[in-house]
């Protein structure tokens, strides 16, 4: 094993009550909360809670590194909550129906496509790919867009390219400007996918090569 590696493996902790474990923690029960507001039609109030649970994706990860409590469990709250949030988020959108469904069907299918094929890798051969800084772009553009669907304003004129009800922004009726940043956050979304299935392939050769397989 390298110094380098050493030093990660080092770094990281078995502890559970972390300063970034907590915060990953009131960022997953921000969830429900949201989604009260949501149903009872407080959609600027959600929308706050929302921003609020999205938003702080970059602290947890920043206090855990700052501090040196990078842990075990942290490293698989942290994506979960993500997770949980791009899941309610696009539901959210979808519900009040300023999200098309195909979006949330996209989004659904990357979600236990990596936390499926995540799962195999890491229980049958012990390997975890690491997230990368595009991942973390791509999640943050789909969470501003979709806090701004959440609140349908503003809306800007639509580019008039088809004449098709699923493609807001397209067509020519007008559409928030959320939608966009729906739009570049799956485009990346689906790029860092198939980087990370890349990634994993090669990261399971070389287990496969060190065994002789």
């Amino acid at each position: 094993m390298s110094h380098t590696a050493a030093q990660r493996t080092e770094d990281v902790t078995e502890r559970i009550l972390t300063a970034p474990n907590v915060i990953s923690f009131a960022r997953l029960c921000l969830v429900p909360v949201y989604l009260w507001l949501l149903f009872q039609g407080q959609n600027v109030a959600a929308v706050i809670v929302f921003a609020v649970a999205a938003l702080t994706d970059f602290v947890d990860g920043q206090v855990a590194r700052r501090t040196h409590s990078v842990s075990k469990l942290g490293k698989l709250l942290d994506p979960a909550v993500d997770t949980v949030l791009m899941v309610t988020g696009v539901v959210g959108a979808c519900a009040i129906g300023e999200c098309p469904v195909w979006i949330a069907v996209i989004v659904f299918a990357r979600e236990a496509f990596l936390v499926g094929g995540g799962a195999v890798l890491l229980k049958g051969f012990n390997i975890r790919v690491p997230v990368v800084y595009p991942g973390k772009v791509a999640t943050t553009l789909l969470f501003i867009g979709f806090a701004a669907l959440l609140l349908g304003v503003p809306l800007i004129p639509g580019l008039a390219w088809m004449d098709v009800p699923w493609l807001p922004g397209f067509n020519g009726h007008p559409a928030c400007w959320g939608i966009w940043l729906v739009y570049a956050g799956l485009v990346l979304q689906i790029g860092v996918t198939v980087f990370y299935c890349a990634r994993a392939w090669g990261m399971l050769q070389a287990e496969r090569a060190s065994h002789g397989l």
